[in-house]
């Protein structure tokens, strides 16, 4: 039997004569405001000056962003050396977090050491709201039906108890999908709320931040497995799945040499 015909919600958040806003851009500016604002917060706490978050993210944001953009696009280049005017449209989809994330990494380091603040102080407060941002960017995903896993039957969905408008939302194509973006959202969320708690156990400096990149990478290695428009460095290997274990052991190794060198004294409440 032919599943009734299913309208997807509508991409376009706003039209203001020429000017499109899409929902994908609203949901990750929202997550990047509900970031900032908690690292601000957490920053007084921890003896930083209020503005500074608020001028890491002036830099760190559109540089996140472009790095993204370049990662994605390098490796789908195939496509894009003969679309090369598609490039910028970042509003339809095909950011990819690692590149975002080196370029955001690599912007706290600069903006740290021109500030001559330490970087993994900086790191640590901005984890919890690096992954909450991630939670909250994957819903982005959802608005553009994209980030998918494979195919399912809509009874798999229902039996996830999932509202009629995610189910419907995960209807591409003559077929339903599984919505990888809602895993890796909840896998992010329950994450926030572990670096929330580690905070409380007062981790040496720079290992809560460690601890983002460690369960980030776990979940996203297991999610990307079921994803149909992985990026891929070979036939058969995933792009972030080699990431993810390449961050996992440079994390491990950093968290080890870094207690075994003296270099993480200070705990995250002094």
């Amino acid at each position: 039997m032919m599943e009734p015909a299913i309208e997807p919600l509508d991409r376009v958040f706003l039209q203001l004569g020429p000017i499109t806003i899409y929902w994908y851009g609203v949901i990750i500016g929202t997550g990047v405001l509900i970031g900032l604002w908690l690292a601000t917060r957490e920053s007084v706490r921890r003896g930083l000056p209020k503005e500074t978050f608020v001028d890491l993210v002036l830099f760190a944001v559109p540089i996140a962003i472009v790095c993204a953009r370049a990662y994605y696009v390098l490796f789908e280049w195939d496509y894009y050396s003969k679309h090369l005017a598609e490039i910028p449209k970042i509003w339809q989809g095909g950011l990819a977090i690692h590149g975002g994330l080196i370029g955001a990494v690599a912007t706290g380091a600069v903006f740290a050491r021109v500030r001559g603040l330490p970087f993994w102080k900086l790191a640590d407060i901005a984890a919890p709201s690096i992954i909450l941002g991630q939670a909250i960017g994957r819903w982005g995903n959802f608005m553009n039906q994209e980030a998918h896993g494979g195919p399912v039957s809509r009874e798999f969905l229902e039996n996830l108890y999932l509202p009629d408008w995610i189910i419907n939302q995960m209807y591409i194509n003559g077929q339903y999908w599984h919505p990888t973006f809602l895993y890796e959202s909840l896998w992010n969320l329950v994450g926030f709320c572990l670096l929330l708690w580690l905070r409380r156990v007062n981790l040496r400096r720079g290992e809560l931040f460690l601890s983002y990149v460690i369960w980030y990478s776990l979940g996203r290695f297991w999610i990307e497995g079921m994803r149909t428009d992985s990026l891929m460095l070979a036939e058969h290997l995933r792009m972030a799945q080699v990431m993810s274990i390449t961050l996992i052991i440079i994390a491990l190794v950093l968290w080890m040499v870094r207690r075994a060198k003296g270099w993480a004294r200070e705990r995250y409440m002094d």
